[in-house]
């Protein structure tokens, strides 16, 4: 893109809303309808201008999942560590039950492999996701503790909420929580 390309407040704008519409798309339908002419229509572009700025179908996934990424938040910690792993896990697993995390995580699981751009996404979207988890985790576990206990809180609330189609409550996310935690040193001993 260019300089002018940047500036100019037309081609903003039009990135601005054709990207908000494939973020859209993809949260509510899924990857498979995020296509130029679908994208066109919601947007209000014309297909020659969504494929003039993304030439193929992946350009506009992978901005889309940018701008999902961008916007997504975090509960603030609280330095409880057991609270604010209830409150990160509890937000997971929210996301996952209002369908748009998964429908966006199924469809990069589907092409992980197939892409090194799908590939990027994924690792995009696990960083994103996990970046609170890991701050909270890094604040109070040994560095060699962080990425397994990470992984065994996120992982058991995905299997809870997409493939066993149950709910991750609060009570389920603190005995997880409770049990994957490992012990940790005694503050004043």
């Amino acid at each position: 893109m260019t300089d002018s390309q940047l500036t100019d407040p037309r081609i903003a704008r039009t990135r601005r809303d054709v990207v908000a519409a494939a973020a859209d798309i993809l949260l509510l339908d899924g990857w498979e309808r995020v296509t130029h002419a679908e994208v066109a229509r919601r947007s209000g572009y014309a297909k020659a201008t969504v494929y003039t700025h993304w030439p193929q179908r992946i350009d506009l996934v992978r901005d889309a999942v940018d701008r999902i990424c961008d916007e997504a938040h975090h509960p603030e910690p609280t330095g409880n560590l057991r609270a604010d792993l209830i409150a990160g896990l509890a937000d997971f697993a929210s996301d996952l039950s209002a369908g748009h995390l998964a429908r966006v995580l199924g469809g990069i699981i589907e092409r992980s492999g197939s892409d090194p751009v799908v590939d990027q996404l994924r690792r995009r979207l696990y960083d994103t996701g996990t970046a609170g988890l890991r701050r909270v985790l890094s604040a109070h576990l040994a560095p060699g503790d962080v990425d397994l206990v990470l992984v065994t809180l996120t992982g058991a609330v995905l299997v809870r909420v997409t493939c066993e189609a149950k709910p991750a409550t609060r009570p389920f996310i603190a005995d997880l929580v409770d049990r994957a935690l490992p012990p940790l040193p005694q503050s004043g001993s």
